[in-house]
């Protein structure tokens, strides 16, 4: 099992730095956090249900809290904070943060959507 040995949050850059017991590492923006939540309001309650998250460009964390052992709790900006990040959510979400990157930002394309709050993307064919 993976186990996180450091969390470290550098608020200027809005990037979380992990560590883990492999001595391996990483960095993930918080935005990149947001919008992979865990929570059920994010990913929904099954396949097919998850609910894109736009405007989040410049969420922060404003919390990290420990969920005993094997998870914290992060604490967004803008309210967002029932999302659990188990140790193995956060190593998944390191090793495959590339793909699943591409992947947010193709979604928000196909939506007509936009990263920005408050941003409304118009697609013009003339």
């Amino acid at each position: 099992m993976t186990a996180l040995t450091r969390i470290h949050y550098v608020k200027s850059a809005r990037r979380l730095e992990l560590g883990f017991d492999d001595d391996t590492s990483a960095e993930l923006s918080a935005e990149f956090l947001r919008v992979h939540s865990p929570s059920a309001e994010v990913k929904g309650h099954g396949p097919g249900q998850e609910v894109l998250q736009i405007g989040k460009r410049a969420v922060e964390i404003t919390a990290i809290n420990p969920v005993g052992h094997y998870a914290v709790q992060l604490v967004f900006s803008d309210g967002h904070d029932s999302g659990i990040y188990s140790w193995s959510y956060l190593r998944e979400l390191s090793e495959n943060e590339a793909a699943l990157w591409q992947n947010y930002l193709a979604r928000l394309d196909t939506a007509g959507a936009s990263r920005d709050p408050d941003t409304e993307v118009i697609h013009f064919i003339p």
